[in-house]
């Protein structure tokens, strides 16, 4: 059986807390190991900067990711690793293009329509995913969901607050329209969201209805 490598001494006290005090969590994690290695390897003190750097940046990666997944509040967490494109009724050119998310840049707006099972949510769910991977911030709401964030804030008056808010993300998914009767809090909630992000952000919607029906929505 092959011997563990010994653990690397532990950081000087003095410097672990001056990486505490300029919040650098990554590097303060590797930095230990990476200085046994340089000293070891007689490391070119660039060569240790550099290492020590590209940790913390890919740990920041790593974290902001994270966050912007857990705000976008996706309900499965499906991505286009899972998807196959041969079995959707999407045109394949159409979904290439749609994947390049040079739409969102456009501040477009997005209408996916289909009956109940043919892939909706997971398609748009899946774009979502992507679109964060690329940097972006992503809100996702089904439309009873919706109305209830409208219902609760029409209580105090801060429905535009609300409304707002949501549209600090680069794209907004409202799913399941026509799944489920309209309520009038959920009709005024797509309302007044798609009215905000009107050449501003992008808006993308699932729905069971055609668009040609959507006076069904209010």
């Amino acid at each position: 059986m092959t011997a563990a490598a010994p653990a690397p001494p532990p950081l000087d006290a003095g410097l672990e807390q001056l990486l505490r005090r300029m919040r650098l969590p990554h590097m303060r994690r590797i930095a230990p190991e990476v200085l046994a290695t340089a000293k070891a390897q007689r490391w070119d003190p660039a060569e240790v900067l550099r290492a020590l750097l590209a940790e913390e940046v890919t740990g920041r990666d790593r974290s902001a990711l994270a966050t912007r997944r857990a705000a976008a509040a996706f309900p499965t967490g499906k991505t286009f690793d899972a998807w196959d494109q041969a079995l959707s009724s999407i045109p394949a050119p159409t979904q290439a293009a749609l994947r390049t998310l040079e739409w969102i840049h456009r501040r477009e707006n997005l209408v996916v329509c289909g009956p109940s099972g043919t892939g909706k949510t997971f398609f748009l769910e899946a774009l979502g995913q992507h679109a964060v991977g690329a940097g972006m911030r992503v809100a996702w709401f089904t439309l009873e969901a919706l109305g209830v964030l409208i219902r609760r804030h029409r209580a105090d008056d801060s429905v535009a607050k609300a409304i707002t808010r949501i549209l600090r993300a680069d794209l907004a998914v409202v799913d399941d329209i026509g799944l489920l009767p309209v309520s009038p809090d959920a009709a005024e909630g797509l309302y007044r969201l798609v009215d905000a992000a009107y050449e501003k952000r992008s808006v993308a919607v699932s729905s069971n209805l055609h668009p040609s029906k959507a006076h069904l929505f209010a």
